[in-house]
């Protein structure tokens, strides 16, 4: 059983996956911090100063109307439509840079399907063994 869960964690496509999930997780933080850092403060800068991320529903009296959104889900319960914003920013920026690399790779596939195959040299000693044979297929049969 220990060989073949071995053979299993091994195999070139879990190993792949593996390197897909890690490089995945970076690649979200990094899209989560474009968002939050760059994309909403350039929105709010061109909505005049609006902030997606404090946007919120009070679905509880004890919130204190105008508190940050931190602050409103500690004292109850709050719908926060701005966090739902930025996660499907985020959502939106990961799919079209998904969808460019997809897009990158499916064109080299196309390329590379559409090279003629390369010809190989024949060897010297093929070349000869041809010749010989069409000099005796050439030859009169007695």
């Amino acid at each position: 059983m220990i060989e073949e869960f071995k053979k299993f964690a091994l195999r070139g496509n879990v190993v792949d996956l593996a390197v897909g999930v890690i490089i995945g997780a970076a690649f979200g933080a990094i899209v989560t911090s474009a968002v939050q850092d760059v994309f909403m403060p350039i929105i709010g800068a061109v909505t005049g100063g609006l902030d997606f991320s404090n946007y919120y529903i009070s679905l509880s009296s004890s919130v204190q109307q105008g508190a940050a959104y931190v602050d409103a889900k500690k004292q109850g319960a709050v719908i926060g439509y701005g966090q739902f914003i930025t996660v499907a920013i985020n959502f939106m920026i990961v799919a079209f840079v998904l969808f460019l690399v997809i897009r990158a790779m499916n064109r080299l596939q196309v390329k590379e399907e559409a090279k003629p195959p390369t010809v190989a040299e024949v060897p010297a000693d093929v070349k000869l063994l041809g010749e010989i044979r069409d000099i005796l297929a050439m030859r009169p049969k007695m």
